[in-house]
């Protein structure tokens, strides 16, 4: 098992396939962004499943197909399917804006992706007109129709609350999720980037509390996945609800994560700037054992926690340059 020097298991692997997306979130990608990575700095689809192969041997017993979005990676149901046969791999998932999960989502599901995460803010047209920079609702909610038609159950619906954007549609978005079997998950914004330092994220206790009101939310004791979301349920069974809190209520001495970016740029903290390069490594023809060796010295290199809340304007790439 791959463990980093402050003893943390870091079995749980982000891969971002491609560092483009569809749609210009203002949290993430602001408008007018010209700096994407060169399509020849792409890992190709056996480099990617090289590295995953050695995580996998090391211990990594998750892996996230990332973005960008994801599925504008041409032909990516077949790079699924190629990870999802690694032997000791048990969980191979998805995170998408859904755009084009309507096309996507039978063959996703063939290839051996078990799970889906949709980021949506809003059932309001014109609030996720204006928070992603594109009329995207009916296409997100038509590939979410398709995903359910293939057989994805239980897809968690990511909602990142801005005050006086979309912080008083959180409860349509909960009856919503009770409707079609969702697991709702609040995410605090995030320092990353300019046009995340320029979101103000809304508090995420006080929204539980109302929604706990109204719907009689209970904390769970189960982990629905491999992330850092705490979860509440209703009493009923209705009803998930999930919060992620990086800022309020950092969860970084149980990380058990990192993030490699389109590049093969190995990212061992959000919120930090320590990173490894896997690609010229790669391209230089490596042995296993090498490749190995390298993924070890990375994870030493993890730091102990974030500066998010000591120092926001420390981290200057945005969140899609790597990897969601």
């Amino acid at each position: 098992m791959l463990s980093d020097r402050f003893g943390r298991a870091i079995d749980y692997l982000r891969l971002s396939v491609t560092d483009r997306c569809d749609l210009r979130c203002s949290y993430c990608l602001p408008k007018g962004f010209k700096g994407f990575e060169e399509p020849a700095h792409w890992l190709r689809f056996d480099e990617i499943e090289r590295v995953a192969a050695a995580f996998v041997r090391l211990g990594t017993r998750r892996i996230r197909l990332t973005g960008g979005e994801p599925l504008l990676r041409r032909d990516l149901p077949l790079l699924a399917g190629r990870l999802a046969a690694l032997p000791g791999l048990s969980d191979l998932s998805l995170s998408t804006n859904a755009t084009q999960l309507e096309r996507h989502a039978e063959g996703l599901r063939r290839s051996g992706v078990s799970r889906l995460n949709v980021s949506l803010d809003s059932l309001r047209r014109d609030c996720v007109a204006e928070l992603t920079g594109s009329d995207s609702l009916p296409k997100a909610l038509a590939g979410l129709s398709a995903a359910k038609a293939a057989g994805f159950e239980r897809i968690k619906i990511n909602m990142v609350p801005i005050a006086s954007v979309n912080d008083g549609d959180i409860e349509a978005m909960a009856e919503f999720c009770i409707e079609h079997g969702f697991i709702l998950r609040l995410i605090e914004a995030m320092p990353m980037g300019d046009s995340g330092r320029d979101t103000r994220g809304s508090e995420l206790e006080p929204i539980l509390a109302r929604l706990s009101r109204r719907f009689g939310l209970s904390e769970l004791s189960v982990s629905l996945g491999g992330g850092p979301a705490r979860y509440w349920g209703s009493r009923d069974g209705r009803f998930t609800l999930g919060l992620i809190t990086p800022i309020s209520q950092h969860f970084c001495a149980s990380c058990n994560r990192v993030r490699m970016s389109v590049d093969g740029t190995l990212y061992l903290c959000l919120g930090q700037e320590q990173r490894f390069e896997l690609r010229p490594m790669l391209r230089a023809g490596c042995s296993d054992a090498e490749l190995d060796g390298a993924i070890r010295a990375a994870i030493e290199l993890k730091p102990e926690k974030h500066d998010f809340r000591e120092a926001p304007a420390k981290v200057m790439r945005f969140m899609s340059q790597t990897g969601g």
